[in-house]
């Protein structure tokens, strides 16, 4: 065979180096004009951004971008408190509900280790776990994922609770003994965070670790989420950021709210933009965050199928709400939403605070935004700085906001506020006809006219407190108290003077009547 000369041996080698030859081709770099482009996106994301702020009256929010398993882009605007802190990308805020994603995957860490099976029911692992209804027995981890175990939005007390104490979890879901279900397990979809309590005690028990303490070893640390907390004390020491209410449906108010730690596993974690940009860009990557792993690709995969139906298009799966990415087209030319990418998604609305966590598994794009402020009496304002956020990353023109939430919802505060002034009326009226003769002398129907219109009010106020509002918002009076604060300030009144003062005003207007009638 012919020998192969030093000339020729130089060009082969150097055709391998630059992979012509069965070696492995480097990447290309991205086309300037694509890094343009993407730079211009995340122009765009922060411009409308400070937009909103502005508009709004938002205190502060930070925001995170993820692409091809990278974050790629991070800004914060705003202030953290009254103090004028300002808003980073590594201030902690209040998750509320998109704390799920985290506790689904702390679940999914115990399945792989064996500890937990999905199917097996909840009483496998807390033999006194009840319901006061039979069929609880049914209930299986599976189902606590899925939010289809049969438990309601109403077995949420706990976000009235101030309890601090790590006992306290356990007694929560201990608490939910007298709650009913509202329907079978497996039946349907129920939204309730009780579900993701009693996951996390699942955690906590077959892990033989307080639940925090768990998410911080297994959760935050491989994924160097050096400023997400478990607890509200430890998020304050790390310089977590105050939440603002908007009272009145006109300013904004730095509000403390409860944020228990009953409620951890599904509600009062704390983690920052930053924080959340690398929670998403390990679940992008199959369950990897640089050298560490979280989970098995294939628990990522069964974290994410949508395996129940919401409503429309929209489905549920393990701590995630599934549905086409309808943002990634102009609505003029959407035909098909069937054909469109899948979303999954998840927001996290509390009485001062409101987060957003987005993740397109099929393109690796994923958005994480923490704002340290809600409007409780229309989120959907803010849900829509969600959506368009992703529009604006599709290359998508922003949307105005539509304002959904039903009247009572948007003037609660003035319905309470009516109401009190209503009371006092009552009240204002009850002491002049009862201390001024006069008035009681003109007509002997008078005192027992006004003791009938009295009672009459306090008896709407009952049941609008007490009935139809928890049933109309599928929770309890005392969380419309804490968590709604410009209705709290008032309807706390108007319950007292509904419930003390009509026994007393009654008895002094039947006393006036009495007197009245004895006269010749």
């Amino acid at each position: 065979m012919r020998a192969i000369s030093w000339s020729s041996r130089c060009l082969l080698m150097c055709l391998v180096a630059a992979g012509i030859l069965g070696g492995t081709t480097p990447p290309a770099p991205a086309p300037v004009a694509e890094t343009v482009n993407r730079e211009q996106t995340y122009q765009a994301v922060d411009a409308f951004l400070r937009e909103q702020l502005e508009a709004l009256g938002i205190p502060g929010a930070a925001v995170a971008v993820v692409r091809d398993g990278v974050q790629v882009h991070s800004a914060a605007f705003g202030h953290a408190d009254d103090a004028g802190r300002p808003m980073t990308v590594q201030t902690p805020v209040l998750l509320a509900s998109t704390t799920k994603s985290l506790t689904a995957i702390a679940v999914m860490q115990q399945v792989e280790a064996g500890r937990l099976r999905l199917d097996e029911p909840v009483q496998t692992y807390l033999p006194w776990f009840r319901l006061d209804n039979r069929r609880s027995w049914a209930i299986t981890v599976r189902h606590l994922l899925h939010q289809t175990s049969g438990m309601s939005s109403r077995d949420t007390a706990f976000e009235a609770s101030d309890a601090q104490d790590p006992e306290a979890l356990e007694e929560g879901i201990r608490a939910l003994a007298d709650s009913r279900l509202a329907g079978a397990p497996g039946e349907g979809f129920r939204y309730a965070s009780a579900n993701f309590n009693v996951l996390g005690l699942l955690v906590q028990t077959v892990s033989g670790q307080p639940f925090g303490e768990y998410v911080e070893q297994h959760v935050f640390a491989p994924l160097r989420m050096d400023h997400s907390h478990p607890t509200r004390g430890d998020a304050r020491a790390d310089g977590a950021a105050a939440g603002y209410s908007r009272w009145f449906s006109s300013f904004w108010r730095q509000t403390d709210v409860p944020a228990p730690t009953t409620g951890m596993p599904s509600s009062t974690m704390y983690a920052p933009a930053g924080d959340l940009g690398n929670l998403l860009t390990a679940l992008a990557d199959g369950g990897r965050f640089g050298d560490a792993r979280i989970l098995r690709p294939e628990s990522v995969a069964a974290m994410f199928e949508p395996k129940v139906r919401v409503d429309g298009a929209k489905r549920y799966a393990m701590g995630w709400f599934t549905r086409p990415l309808v943002e990634s087209v102009d609505p003029a030319t959407l035909s098909d939403p069937a054909a469109l990418p899948l979303l999954l998604e998840h927001q996290g609305e509390w009485g001062n605070s409101h987060t957003y966590l987005g993740l397109v598994p099929s393109t690796g794009l994923g958005v994480a935004l923490v704002i340290n402020g809600n409007d409780t009496a229309a989120p959907s304002r803010l849900k829509a700085i969600d959506t368009n956020l992703l529009r604006i990353l599709h290359g998508q023109d922003p949307i105005p906001a539509v304002v959904f939430e039903d009247w009572l919802q948007q003037y609660s505060w003035a319905v309470s506020v009516a109401l009190l002034l209503a009371e006092l009326l009552s009240l204002w009226l009850a002491l002049r006809l009862v201390l001024r003769e006069p008035l009681a002398a003109r007509t002997r129907r008078t005192p027992l006219a006004w003791a009938a219109a009295a009672l009459a009010l306090d008896a709407f106020v009952l049941w609008l407190c007490l009935v139809y509002a928890p049933a109309r918002f599928d929770t309890h009076l005392s969380v419309i108290i804490r968590q709604f604060p410009d209705v709290g300030v008032s309807l706390v009144p108007v319950l007292a003077l509904a419930i003390v003062w009509p026994i007393p005003r009654t008895v002094w207007l039947l006393t006036q009547w009495g007197s009245v009638t004895r006269r010749p």
